[in-house]
């Protein structure tokens, strides 16, 4: 089954991969690495704001997270030139969690993005990956992850 596939199976279409706010380029590619830039938590409906541990629980964050992991995948199909057979694997994400001081679940929200890209992917989408908290995030969302893939 192609990552397409996959994805229509899970009722998951891709949108078209977001436009960066500010000056930077959405990837880059280096050989056969692509390095996307942070994408934000936002979904059909806009931006997915909230802070963990205050005004948002774990699970509606890792449902962010998810959103963004989409968002990731949309940049490396448009890196691709529109094929996602092209990837190869998930090299690794950073995932940032706009939360409160004493909130420790961060792991657990960018969970959301990296059990996602491993139901898409499969083993190709295991990955290393950091989860940090953030003070504040861009537009005041919940969630921003950055990744690095592997392509042919």
């Amino acid at each position: 089954m192609t990552i397409e596939e996959t994805l229509a199976k899970l009722g998951v279409t891709l949108p078209d991969a977001p436009a960066p706010e500010a000056n930077y380029v959405p990837f880059v590619q280096v050989g056969d690495l692509v390095h996307v830039s942070g994408q934000i938590s936002m979904d059909e409906n806009g931006l997915i704001t909230g802070r963990l541990g205050d005004d948002m629980e774990t699970e509606a964050g890792a449902a962010a997270a998810k959103r963004s992991a989409i968002a990731l995948l949309a940049q490396v199909k448009a890196a691709c030139g529109g094929d996602l057979e092209r990837l190869v694997r998930v090299v690794k994400l950073t995932g940032f969690v706009n939360s409160t001081a004493d909130f420790t679940d961060q792991p657990k929200v960018i969970n959301g993005a990296s059990d996602f890209l491993v139901e898409v992917l499969g083993d190709k989408g295991r990955h290393a990956r950091s989860a940090v908290s953030a003070a504040s995030l861009p537009l005041g969302v919940a969630v921003e992850i950055e990744g690095i893939f592997q392509v042919r």
